[in-house]
């Protein structure tokens, strides 16, 4: 279902769960509990009252579902998140070029005026198996109208029907075909970046590592939103966070099992970007958003770190009480929305006009 044509149900849902997450702290902390303290990093209470919800909402876990099956629950969910659109001058839908024919994609435009706008290409999460256009729709809105930088989100291709590499193969054609579409869309071929959140981040590090490599037009700045970069090895945040705050550990294999079509695919570099440490040297400035509470916090903080070590500009920002999936969040509530906020004006700082 798009979000454009909402049910009366999840309207009512989703007025629900703004209602409860704009209560004061203290107010929150009666409705949730004692704090929840893992790692020396206490979860927010906004936070902790949006996973009671989603357990009250119920449901068998992932790896009892079908693909489609946890597409229509990935879509409820967003649904029940997304609280009041973000409004924009236009925004559009189109086609862009894929590696095996054309993709749907769309574009956000936060001033139509600005015919020399910077424009980032936008990748979604979901492992690789879930999640569309409408799942981040209005966070995209959000991301245009606060950084001033076109989006160009683009629905790639999902595994299992299309396993590795073929959302790796479609997020470069994807963005090459951006590059060559920059006049077309209003934006400044010199100001093109590439942003994604769990799975998509890693999409747009392969983005920018194939740039580097192959040549061609490349990003100018990547934007990473809790990166999952590498599906051959499991770090320490695994184990700390395997379960218990939305994202768990048998999630993240059911997506593995489902993307890869061989075991030995999991160290390619296009499949783990950081499996193998080849250099990051030449890679574009980042800004990488870190969960406290993810099991995929290490991966995104050391590709920080390996990009800083290679003398990559490269700002780091762990979020201390928040979980994988904040990106999502920034119609209810506060503290997924100022994490978001940041970020934006990371992009507005990363994409500026050069003096």
């Amino acid at each position: 279902m798009s979000t454009h044509t909402l049910t009366l149900r999840d309207r009512l849902q989703s007025g629900f769960v703004r209602g409860l997450a704009s209560l004061p702290d203290g107010a929150l902390r009666v409705l949730v509990g004692r704090p929840i303290t893992v790692d020396g990093q206490q979860l927010y209470p906004e936070t902790q009252l949006g996973l009671k919800l989603l357990e009250m909402a119920g449901g068998p876990p992932l790896d009892e579902l079908s693909p489609a099956e946890a597409r229509a629950r990935v879509a409820q969910d967003a649904r029940s998140f997304a609280g009041s659109k973000v409004s924009l001058p236009e925004v559009r839908d189109l086609e862009i070029r894929g590696a095996e024919g054309n993709l749907r994609a769309r574009l956000y435009v936060p001033d139509a005026a600005d015919q020399a706008a910077a424009l980032v290409v936008y990748f979604h999460g979901g492992g690789f198996v879930v999640g569309d256009l409408d799942t981040h729709d209005n966070s995209c809105r959000f991301l245009a109208r606060r950084s001033g930088a076109r989006v160009l989100a683009v629905d790639y291709r999902l595994a299992p029907e299309c396993p590795f590499p073929g959302p790796f193969d479609d997020a470069v054609a994807a963005f090459r075909s951006a590059a060559e579409r920059c006049p077309e869309f209003g934006a400044d071929p010199d100001r093109l970046g590439v942003a994604g959140d769990s799975a998509g981040g890693n999409l747009a590090v392969g983005v920018a590592r194939a740039c580097r490599t192959e040549g061609g037009p490349a990003p100018a700045f990547q934007l990473l939103f809790y990166p999952w970069l590498d599906l051959a090895q499991k770090r320490p945040s695994y184990q700390l966070f395997r379960e218990g705050f939305y994202l768990t550990e048998s999630d993240l294999d059911w997506y593995r099992d489902r993307y890869l079509a061989q075991d030995g695919d999991a160290r390619d570099p296009r499949c783990s970007p950081i499996a193998v440490d080849d250099g990051l040297a030449g890679m574009p400035p980042a800004y990488v958003a870190t969960a406290g509470f993810d099991p995929l916090r290490d991966d995104g903080e050391e590709y920080a770190q390996r990009l800083r070590a290679a003398g990559v500009p490269t700002a780091l920002r762990r979020h201390t009480g928040l979980i994988h999936g904040f990106f999502n969040t920034v119609s209810v509530g506060r503290v997924g929305r100022e994490a978001v906020l940041e970020a934006a004006g990371a992009l507005q700082l990363g994409l500026s006009r050069p003096n």
